[in-house]
């Protein structure tokens, strides 16, 4: 979860994803809108597997929402640039907002495979001088920053063996 704040959109992602399948002669069925509605009703990062749990556990109408829809939307909804891949926790894919939330980046921990979202005017400052240095025009950044966090880099408390107590 993190503490960045929404975005004030003047389109929902659900009308944004309607007009992109709209570009590629497709539809919005009430499975894909079911979907859409499911992943931008909380900021969180999340897995295809998580979101398959959500959408089979919960009630989603009378419709029931298959694997094969989930993944096919997800993925559509990555190529609509509506959301991003982030990194892989645990051997998955993890997604997040592409669509109604500030430009961010991560820290990763390597061990328990946590996200930490920061913002840094010092780095985007720093990108767009290097980049106008280059010649370069940006139209985003993302910087996905790895190590070991805070609570996987203490000591682990054991308990005293009988050779430590002598």
């Amino acid at each position: 979860m993190s503490d960045l704040s929404h975005i004030e959109m003047s389109v929902s992602p659900v009308q944004k994803f309607r007009e992109y399948l709209t570009t590629k002669g497709m539809r919005l069925t009430s499975e894909r809108e079911a979907i859409v509605e499911a992943i931008f009703s909380h900021h969180e990062h999340f897995d295809r597997e998580q979101m398959v749990e959500r959408l089979t556990s919960e009630n989603t109408g009378d419709k029931r929402v298959s694997r094969a829809t989930i993944f096919r939307t997800i993925a559509s909804l990555e190529e609509a640039g509506l959301i991003r891949k982030v990194a892989r926790a645990n051997d998955r894919a993890v997604y997040e907002h592409a669509y109604g939330y500030p430009q961010h980046d991560h820290m990763i921990c390597e061990r328990c495979g946590s996200l930490t979202e920061f913002v840094s005017e010092e780095i985007s400052a720093a990108l767009e001088e290097i980049t106008l240095k280059h010649g370069f025009r940006m139209k985003a950044h993302r910087l996905e920053v790895y190590g070991i966090c805070d609570e996987c880099s203490k000591p682990k408390k054991r308990p005293y063996g009988k050779l430590n107590m002598v």
